[in-house]
């Protein structure tokens, strides 16, 4: 009798835990094709519309929830791109700023560390030779 209890019990806890597990499962799912479909419909504005925007925020022409209504963001959004616009000024004024290579410029370091990979490659061998050589 008790043996069947705890059989009963236990098959209900299982039933209870696998009816939770799928429920999260469901959630995750979904929260997960939320985001998913967030980040597609997602705007993203080019550079270019981010400086002109952000310049005419420091204008002020308009107010910021004039301008950002117009361009259809959010003011968070402006601020950031602000606070991101300020920052690359300052430093660019230090004189610390880096500009990334152009993809004309890594294609030549490639083939130059290419270059140098197989000098390096021949060196060795002609050395390895060399010493074989001399025994």
């Amino acid at each position: 009798m008790e043996m069947e209890e705890e059989t009963k019990s236990t098959a209900s806890a299982e039933t209870a835990e696998a009816t939770v597990s799928r429920k999260a499962r469901s959630a995750q799912t979904a929260r997960a094709l939320m985001q998913r479909a967030k980040r597609a419909s997602r705007r993203r504005f080019p550079t270019e519309d981010k400086i002109r925007i952000v310049l005419e925020g420091i204008r002020g022409e308009l107010t910021v929830a004039e301008l950002c209504r117009r361009e259809g963001m959010h003011p968070t959004i402006y601020y950031k791109w602000l606070k991101d616009f300020m920052e690359a000024g300052k430093a660019r004024m230090r004189g610390d700023s880096r500009r990334d290579a152009t993809g004309d410029e890594v294609q030549e370091l490639r083939q130059e560390n290419e270059r140098l990979k197989q000098l390096v490659a021949e060196l060795s061998l002609a050395n390895m030779t060399l010493k074989k050589s001399l025994y």
